[in-house]
């Protein structure tokens, strides 16, 4: 997977995101759903904070593939009433505006998305391990 773009533009742009993410949270009383809003702003704003710290210490590329774990992992929340799973939904939403700005590519976006736990089901590092 190759990034167009440098660590330093990475880390700008996530800055950018935070502020945006800042904002939101500003305006979440004025909202027709005010803990919703800012249940979704505060989990972008913490994705881009988290994308932050591993691009600080990883190559972009390596902050990508990173970005497409946590991505997997999301349960799917898609057609859920719009006030529920606010934080799912947010970081969702975060991972996603990462994906637009590095430019990835839309396949491998819906790959990792194909890949996604039903809501509700098991996560696949909280399975069970078999007795030994």
């Amino acid at each position: 997977m190759k990034s167009l773009m440098t660590t330093e533009q990475l880390l700008q742009g996530l800055k950018h995101y935070r502020r945006i993410a800042r904002q939101d949270l500003l305006r979440a009383p004025e909202t027709p759903y005010p803990d919703a809003f800012r249940t979704h702003a505060e989990s972008r704003r913490a994705v881009y904070g988290e994308l932050e710290a591993h691009a600080a210490q990883h190559a972009p590329e390596d902050v990508i593939e990173y970005a497409l774990s946590l991505y997997r992992a999301l349960p799917f929340v898609t057609g859920t009433p719009e006030t529920e799973h606010a934080e799912t939904k947010g970081r969702e939403n975060g991972l996603e505006n990462f994906f637009l700005m590095v430019a990835l590519d839309p396949r491998t976006r819906r790959e990792a998305r194909s890949q996604r736990p039903k809501l509700g089901a098991p996560r696949p590092d909280s399975a069970a391990t078999p007795p030994a």
